[in-house]
């Protein structure tokens, strides 16, 4: 089986990961390295033994496949003619900063026939991957995801940035459709929300509260799942779960504390998290999840298979986002009719009335 023709897209931090990686693979011709900054470029090619070039439509008709890690007000272009010229596409998350232009990728790459794969690492976490498989219709799940300001992806705010990653894995737990979204950011740093709470209400009835911030003074990405049968923590930095299967007693709602006679109640008490919350602890070895997602990607362009996270699943993500940003954009921070709103605490911007507005209400009413 020949190898295939790969190239890098964006010779940043991620795009260089991606570019060691492939290179060390026996199944991967890696030919080019693509960037507009000659010395991130040139950087990267001479360490993986690739051509640098300025840009990528000349050597598209040469390659199988690419990994796109753009900025990602970037990526809508750059996919499009990736996928256009019939070349496997692996794209960094998210796929796009709109809904419009991830739905039109999607599309696309149903037409064409090509793979296209988002880059939603988390989901190769294998202390998300033991907890996934056995937890099942979750009810609440409550995710935090914060770190100190890093420099990269300035040009998205938080939601996309960090909460995607979140927003994908809830909807990989739950799936369903949204029946109510919440959520308020204040603005830190720059012109994008730094710091974002939002509350997602599913039709199924599980609600999960997700935050995030990228000016925090720690790192932590932590998940709690809990459904009728388990409560799960996942501690993805750490690659570590905690796993809680309340007993049958609690699930079947016959224990009566009141019940109890008050020289039961310390004896219960010591031995109830053991008889009736036991755990179960999972610790797992360090991955290379990069290297899993390409593998998987890999995999799907030999085989024909759906990519663990697909361009659907990401474009999901994005709906998500989306609407959270709205949210975002739209709370009001005081009860006052023209109070601020948005991440920026900015005065609300209202409509004045022109004299045209009074003739169509007129006319429409007539």
């Amino acid at each position: 089986m020949s190898p295939l023709r790969f190239a890098v897209i964006g010779a940043g931090r991620l795009g260089g990961f991606h570019a060691q990686k492939l290179a060390a693979r026996k199944d991967v011709a890696l030919t080019a390295i693509v960037d507009p900054v000659p010395s991130a470029r040139q950087r990267v090619a001479e360490a993986c033994g690739a051509t640098a070039l300025p840009d990528f439509d000349a050597v598209l008709n040469q390659l199988d496949a690419v990994i796109v890690a753009t900025p990602t007000r970037l990526h809508y272009d750059v996919v499009r003619r990736c996928i256009e010229a019939g070349v496997h596409t692996f794209v960094e998350k998210p796929i796009c900063p709109t809904v419009a232009e991830s739905s039109h990728l999607v599309d696309l790459a149903r037409m064409h026939n090509v793979v296209l794969q988002v880059g939603h690492v988390e989901r190769f976490n294998p202390a998300f991957e033991a907890v996934a498989s056995q937890v099942s219709a979750p009810k609440y799940i409550e995710a935090v995801r914060t770190s100190g300001f890093t420099f990269r992806s300035t040009d998205v705010g938080a939601v996309l940035d960090l909460m995607i990653h979140d927003i994908d894995l809830v909807l990989s737990l739950v799936g369903g459709p949204l029946r109510k979204v919440d959520a308020l950011g204040v603005s830190v740093v720059g012109g994008h929300e730094d710091a974002v709470n939002a509350r997602l209400e599913f039709e199924c009835g599980c609600v999960a509260t997700l935050s995030a911030s990228r000016v925090s003074p720690e790192s932590v990405r932590r998940m709690q799942i809990w459904s009728a049968q388990t409560m799960a923590q996942v501690d993805f930095a750490a690659r570590t779960a905690l796993l809680v299967h309340p007993s049958e007693t609690l699930r079947r709602r016959e224990f009566h504390l009141d019940q109890l006679r008050p020289e039961e109640i310390e004896p219960c008490r010591q031995r109830f998290a053991e008889e009736h919350l036991p755990q179960e602890q999972l610790s797992f070895e360090p991955v290379d999840a990069l290297a899993l997602e390409q593998e998987d990607f890999i995999s799907s362009i030999r085989t024909s298979k759906t990519p663990r996270v697909d361009g659907a699943a990401g474009r999901n993500a994005v709906a998500v986002a989306e609407q959270i940003l709205d949210r975002v954009q739209s709370h009001c921070w005081d009860a006052s009719w023209d109070g601020p709103v948005g991440p920026k605490v900015e005065p609300r911007r209202h409509v004045i009335p022109a004299p045209h507005f009074d003739r169509s209400a007129r006319v429409k009413a007539g």
